[in-house]
């Protein structure tokens, strides 16, 4: 296993960019960490209510979700004391970067789909 990578707003919707990432992340060898309140698993790998929920040491934080839905969790990804998180399309947050980068996480704005296949993930 590489290292583990947390999908904020993961779903179990296979047309969802949040479920390709989950899916993706595993075949690329992370250990994959889905986010979702329903708490139902996706395609087999166990999801986590919250993030605080996950007692493993997180690398990397991937959001999906618009800004509105990740505002109240940003002081729970900061404890999470990531090494970066990314936002993916239509989860730019300026708040949330901002509090990242005060905390030394790096933000990146990419799309986890597009890191992963060119290699840059």
């Amino acid at each position: 296993m590489k290292y583990n990578v947390v999908v904020m707003g993961a779903s179990t919707n296979p047309e969802r960019y949040s479920y390709k990432a989950v899916k993706m992340l595993a075949e690329y060898g992370y250990g994959v960490f889905p986010v979702h309140p329903s708490k139902k698993p996706i395609d087999g790998i166990r999801c986590y209510p919250s993030l605080s929920s996950i007692s493993e040491p997180v690398d990397t934080i991937t959001v999906y979700l618009s800004e509105r839905n990740s505002t109240p969790v940003i002081e729970e990804i900061i404890e999470a004391h990531p090494r970066r998180v990314i936002l993916n399309p239509g989860a730019y947050n300026d708040k949330l970067a901002r509090r990242c980068e005060e905390a030394g996480i790096q933000v990146q704005e990419a799309c986890t789909l597009v890191l992963l296949k060119t290699g840059q993930f």
